[in-house]
């Protein structure tokens, strides 16, 4: 079901969202990176570089950004901002499909966010940019079953779990990188769109 050939089928039947998006909402685009590696289908994630003034400082991610002018479509922004953030060409690779649009629940709420699913090969060298702290290769298969799901309150980085009702709900992944908020919804969005039978984690 994590196979790459199965997630392949599933998002080639997957209808994309058809709705146009009014002029007034700001459109960004990320990129959700898949490989094969050691049996395992992995997914790659970035952490963002801590910056004042930034709502997303810190946070695990999915690279990408906001759509410029002269983008043809959010497609290419998703294409454009992987290469400025991570100096990862995904031009050629596999497009396999389009998630459901996204939009955040607070910050900004006023833009919605367009997931677009690749795929490439191989062990890619990254050239981060000053956005990007990290970049993270992390299997799929223990967040579809939600063995890595636990909450937390700041910092994220750190491994304690918390009962706490400020905590967020998201996936501790390996090296203690804490995937939450928006990013957490979009993970789920993939898995319920590879997947009929997955039960959304809380948030």
């Amino acid at each position: 079901m994590l196979d790459l050939r199965s997630i392949r089928r599933r998002l080639r039947d997957h209808e994309p969202d058809p709705h146009a998006i009014d002029s007034r909402v700001r459109q960004a685009a990320v990129a959700v990176v898949l490989r094969e590696r050691d049996d395992d289908t992995e997914v790659l994630f970035i952490k963002r570089a801590e910056r004042p003034g930034d709502p997303w400082s810190g946070h695990m991610a999915f690279p990408g950004g906001h759509r410029d002018p002269e983008d043809a479509d959010l497609l290419a922004a998703a294409i454009r901002e992987t290469f400025e953030e991570i100096g990862l060409d995904i031009s050629s690779a596999a497009m396999l499909g389009e998630l459901p649009r996204q939009r955040p629940m607070s910050v900004r709420s006023n833009m919605l966010v367009a997931p677009f699913v690749f795929e490439i090969d191989g062990n890619p060298q990254f050239a981060p940019n000053h956005e990007v702290a990290a970049v993270v290769w992390t299997p799929l298969a223990p967040m579809h079953r939600g063995d890595n799901v636990k909450r937390s309150i700041p910092p994220f980085d750190e491994d304690g779990a918390s009962n706490d009702p400020s905590a967020f709900s998201g996936f501790r992944l390996r090296g203690g990188h804490f995937v939450w908020g928006m990013t957490y919804r979009m993970v789920q969005t993939f898995f319920e769109t590879i997947d009929p039978a997955y039960r959304r984690q809380p948030d």
